[in-house]
């Protein structure tokens, strides 16, 4: 994933050596991308150096940190605050350490926040995740405009909103497990109680084909077809699981669909500029594959979310 603040992503990168290795200057195409000639010589001399993988932004972490606090303080910080419930402020002082190190300490070990401490113990006992795989499961629909032949046309706004009219819209459903971030998407014409209910018995057999047996629970927001429709409950009778709502107007409570939603659009629907609508639902199931198996997850650790369905596999048999 490129830098926060970087002018050009990967794809953008590729395109400059294509433009420069087809015999044009250095300069002329740096200016027409927006970025300066030393930066365009940069990713051409990576790219000769190390081919395609020095498009690729490297990480910032430095190799050593000489000026991190040592173990040894942190150690004492930490027992601190799981000892006698004490802040930044107070910690500080005591240690001799500055508010802001303590705190970037405390954030580092996941202590910063004493609502996740058992107070008796100061052990962490509460973090937004669920222990294990399909204990819940929150499911989300994305609205999406479908994409003529031929691909967007630059057309002014009132013609582009005319044009997604005239073409409606996908309906991008989502489950996604708590516990490891697996996920599963479909695309219909429509967000029906019917569709939502296929949906749910297919991602439930899904999420069983990835070691997932059972869900307990399903969180969604409080649209029509999850509140009354009966074809959807008669669903979630037959998986023994528990439909539960968000509070209203509180999209942050069904987060983590939401936080995949927008993966969704970033790393697949906006990627590139596909030719037509079908060209990107067929880009759909490459871009789950890579996400459930092979791209790495901060939340994770960097690992995928397969990788914690088949820890938990070994864990719980």
């Amino acid at each position: 994933m490129p830098h926060r603040n970087a002018r050009l992503t990967v794809f953008g990168r590729r395109l400059l050596v294509e433009r420069v290795c087809s015999g044009r200057p250095v300069a002329h195409v740096a200016a027409e991308m927006g970025i300066s000639r030393a930066t365009a010589h940069k990713w051409i001399r990576r790219w000769r150096t190390e081919g395609d993988a020095g498009l690729h932004d490297r990480p910032s972490r430095p190799h050593t940190t000489p000026h991190r606090t040592p173990a040894a303080v942190e150690e004492r910080v930490c027992g601190l605050r799981r000892a006698r419930k004490l802040g930044p402020a107070r910690i500080g002082p005591i240690l001799g350490l500055p508010v802001s190190t303590v705190h970037r300490i405390l954030t580092r070990h996941r202590l910063n926040r004493l609502a996740w401490l058992d107070r008796p113990t100061g052990q962490i006992i509460r973090r937004y995740e669920r222990d294990r795989p399909g204990e819940l499961i929150h499911v989300d629909v994305k609205k999406l405009g479908r994409i003529p032949d031929g691909g967007h046309k630059a057309l002014g706004r009132q013609a582009g909103r005319a044009t997604r009219s005239n073409m409606g819209f996908d309906y991008v459903h989502s489950a996604v497990d708590d516990h490891s971030r697996l996920a599963y998407s479909e695309i219909h014409p429509d967000e029906k109680v019917a569709t939502c209910a296929a949906f749910l018995a297919r991602a439930a057999a899904f999420f069983q084909a990835q070691g997932i047996d059972r869900i307990e629970r399903v969180l969604t927001d409080n649209a029509w077809a999850y509140r009354k429709g009966l074809a959807w409950k008669t669903v979630l009778a037959d998986l023994g699981a528990t439909g539960k709502l968000t509070r209203a107007y509180r999209p942050q409570t069904n987060g983590k669909v939401e936080r995949f939603n927008r993966t969704l659009l970033d790393e697949w629907a906006y990627l590139r500029p596909y030719t037509s609508n079908n060209e990107r639902t067929e880009a759909l199931a490459d871009f789950l594959h890579t996400y459930n198996h092979h791209r790495s997850h901060t939340a994770l650790d960097g690992h995928p979310p397969i990788s914690r369905v088949n820890n938990a596999a070994g864990q719980y048999t």
